[in-house]
């Protein structure tokens, strides 16, 4: 038990510091489409996520699972932009609340392999 919630600390640890770091998200889902840009929000405990809205065409395109390379702005406006493999974890349509409408769709940034540090680093 202990294991499970060091873990679930340490990962909204790191989940705290993305979200302190970055503004927005862009994204494609291939070459010809649109960017698409949303501000990344803290959704809950456990997840960071951004809202569309329930008329934007980009919900036609996302997929539970899908991973797209998406851009995070940084919040400093001399930071600058990464570039990071990132997993649709859910779409959820909000009921109520001032967002009632919009679909809240959960992110979940993927562990970068050893290769990319080492050429990053």
């Amino acid at each position: 038990m202990e294991m499970v919630e060091k873990k679930t600390a340490d990962n909204r640890s790191e989940l705290r510091t993305v979200l302190d770091q970055f503004r927005s998200v862009e994204f494609s889902i291939s070459k010809r489409d649109p960017i698409f840009q949303f501000r990344v929000r803290d959704i809950s405990p456990s997840g960071m996520g951004i809202l569309i809205n329930s008329e934007s065409k980009v919900l036609n395109y996302l997929k539970v699972g899908l991973v797209l390379q998406m851009k995070f702005n940084p919040e400093n406006p001399n930071g600058s932009p990464e570039k990071m493999k990132t997993e649709i974890r859910h779409i959820t349509l909000l009921e109520s609340g001032r967002c009632k409408g919009q679909y809240l769709v959960g992110l979940l940034i993927k562990p970068r392999s050893s290769a990319t540090l080492k050429k990053n680093g």
